[in-house]
C-alpha cells in the first residue's frame, strides 16, 4: 500500500522548515518567491494533497454539512439534495449525503458518523418516529435542521410542507370528480408525513359530508414502486374495489399504475390515481400522473440556509432564532384522475 505524503516530506525535499511549507500553502504572500517556487515544485513532484479534515479540526470549523434522507432512490429526495447542495456551494461548503433507507438503525449510525466527522451541521429527515436518535444526536451540540418534517417537542429549525393540506387537496379533487369510494396507499404508518396526508384526506371527506369509512387504508412497509405494485395487487383482490386511490407518494402511485396496467384495468376510467411529490417521472408515466407537488429543491435550499444562519454565529447580528418554515403544496392535475364519473 502506498504511503501518503505529508507536509514533513515536502519540507525535507524542498530543504525548508515545516512552517515554511505551511506558509506557502496558507499564506503564500509571506514567503519569498524563490522559496515559494521550490516548495511548490516539491509539492508537485511528491503529489502532496493537504489534509482538509486535519485543517478543519485545528480550526474547529468544518466546511461540510451532512444531509440524511429517507430514500435516495426517491427523486423527491434527490431534488431536496440538489437544493441543499446549491445553497451550501454558494457559501463555500460541501454536502455529505447519506441514505437511512427508512431504517432507524442506519439513521443512528449515520448520525454517529456525522458527529465523528464534526460536520458543520446536519439536515435531517428522521426515520425514527420515537425521536430517540434525535435526542442522542443533540448531545453532541451539532446544529441540525429537520427537512420535510416537524418533530413535536423539538425547538430546532425545520422546513416542511403542509401535508394535511396536501392530503386534502388530493381527496377533495377526487370527491369533486364524483368518487365516493376511495383507498389510501399509505406507506409506513410511523412516518408523520404518512399520517398527516391521511388526516388531510379524512378532512376532505368530512367537508363533503362523507364518513371515514369511505377511505380504505392500505399500508405498505416502504414508499417505493415495488410496494405500490403490491398494494395494487391487494386493490385488485377486493370485491368492492374503490373507484379512486390516493397514494402517499408518487413511487407508490406509479407501482399501483403498473399493477392496473398489467391487469388490464383502465386508468382513469376504472380507477383514478393521485400521487404525492410530483417527481419528474409523474408527468412522464404511461398515464400522466396527477400529483400533489412539493417544492423539493426550495425545501432543501431553505433548510441549508437556516443551518448556515445558525452556524455563522460570529458574523450574525444577534443570536440565532429557530424557525419553522411551512410551505404550501399544489395540486397538479393530469390524466390519471380525469375520467368523468
Amino acid at each position: 500500500m502506498a504511503q501518503s505524503v505529508g507536509i514533513k516530506d515536502v519540507a525535507r525535499v524542498a530543504g525548508v522548515s515545516v512552517g515554511t511549507v505551511s506558509n506557502v500553502i496558507n499564506r503564500p504572500d509571506t514567503v519569498a518567491a524563490e522559496t515559494r517556487a521550490r516548495v511548490l515544485s516539491a509539492i508537485d513532484r511528491l503529489g502532496y494533497v493537504r489534509s482538509e479534515s486535519a485543517r478543519q479540526l485545528r480550526a474547529g470549523r468544518s466546511r461540510i454539512m451532512g444531509l440524511l434522507v429517507l430514500d435516495m432512490g426517491n427523486p423527491f429526495f434527490v431534488d431536496v439534495a440538489r437544493g441543499a447542495e446549491r445553497a451550501a456551494r454558494e457559501a463555500g461548503l460541501g454536502v455529505m449525503v447519506c441514505n437511512s433507507a427508512q431504517s432507524p438503525g442506519e439513521e443512528a449510525e449515520y448520525l454517529s458518523l456525522f458527529a465523528e466527522q464534526r460536520v458543520r451541521g446536519v439536515l435531517l429527515t428522521p426515520a425514527d418516529a420515537t425521536g430517540r436518535n434525535i435526542e442522542a444526536f443533540r448531545r453532541h451540540g451539532i446544529p441540525f435542521v429537520l427537512v420535510d418534517r416537524v418533530a413535536e417537542g423539538t425547538t430546532e429549525c425545520s422546513v416542511s410542507v403542509d401535508d394535511v393540506a396536501g392530503g386534502a387537496l388530493a381527496v377533495r379533487h377526487l370527491v369533486d370528480a364524483g368518487h365516493r369510494s376511495l383507498a389510501y396507499v399509505s406507506g409506513p404508518p410511523g412516518l408523520n408525513q404518512v399520517r398527516d396526508r391521511r388526516t388531510g384526506a379524512l378532512n376532505a371527506l368530512a367537508e363533503a359530508g362523507l364518513g371515514p369509512d369511505r377511505l380504505r387504508e392500505l399500508p405498505t412497509e416502504r414508499l417505493d414502486v415495488a410496494a405500490g405494485r403490491d398494494a395494487g395487487a391487494r386493490l385488485l383482490g377486493l370485491s368492492d374495489r374503490p373507484t379512486a386511490v390516493f397514494c402517499a407518494n408518487d413511487l407508490l402511485a406509479l407501482g399501483v399504475l403498473q399493477a392496473m396496467y398489467a391487469a388490464g384495468v383502465g386508468v382513469p376510467d376504472d380507477l383514478a390515481i393521485v400521487g404525492y411529490d410530483d417527481i419528474e417521472f409523474a408527468a412522464a408515466a404511461a398515464v400522466p400522473l396527477t400529483s400533489v407537488r412539493q417544492p423539493a429543491v426550495t425545501m432543501g435550499a431553505l433548510a441549508a440556509e437556516l443551518l448556515l444562519e445558525e452556524t455563522e454565529g460570529e458574523a450574525a447580528a444577534g443570536p440565532h432564532e429557530h424557525r419553522r418554515v411551512v410551505l404550501r403544496p399544489e395540486l397538479v392535475v393530469r390524466r390519471s384522475s380525469l375520467a368523468a364519473r
